[in-house]
């Protein structure tokens, strides 16, 4: 049942354009991001290596370390969560390193909730729900770690 629900999900998102196709890994590892400065930022740079050392996203980002995509564009990459509150639970994460809300421009933060709608339907028809919750924690007192925006099912049991 959950490959299905893979499989649905992933059919209503537009192709990454990665080259190849890959199965989703059968272990995704995870850990936090590194302490940043607020006001520091990396920029994403090919050519450069590292967007910030130990960011397990920014790490994601260079292919280091594994994770099953649904989206990807210049400005944005959107994961499935490595330890998921329910089936479908997402991450749209920035390709350049921002320690919190504050310091992430507006225009990133647009572009990441363009998506929204997004993956939030593609999740919704996959998985039979008709709701989500998005969520963004904002510093350490709420668990932020590194900003990004989460879209969490629905489930009522």
């Amino acid at each position: 049942m959950e490959a299905r629900r893979l499989a649905i999900l992933c059919s209503h998102l537009r192709p990454i354009n990665s080259g190849h196709s890959r199965a989703p890994p059968s272990h995704l590892s995870s850990s936090n991001c590194a302490s940043v400065a607020k006001s520091e930022q990396v920029i994403y740079d090919p050519h450069k290596g590292s967007l910030q050392d130990g960011c397990v996203f920014c790490r994601i980002i260079l292919g280091e370390e594994p994770a099953f995509k649904l989206y990807e564009d210049d400005s944005c990459l959107c994961i499935l969560d490595t330890r998921p509150l329910s089936n479908g639970h997402s991450l749209i994460i920035p390709k350049s390193h921002y320690s919190s809300l504050e310091a992430t421009p507006p225009s990133v933060i647009a572009a990441m909730c363009s998506k929204v709608p997004l993956i939030s339907n593609a999740i919704m028809k996959s998985t039979g729900s008709d709701s989500f919750n998005l969520l963004v924690n904002n510093g350490v007192a709420a668990g932020q770690v590194i900003f990004h925006l989460e879209t969490i099912r629905l489930t009522f049991t």
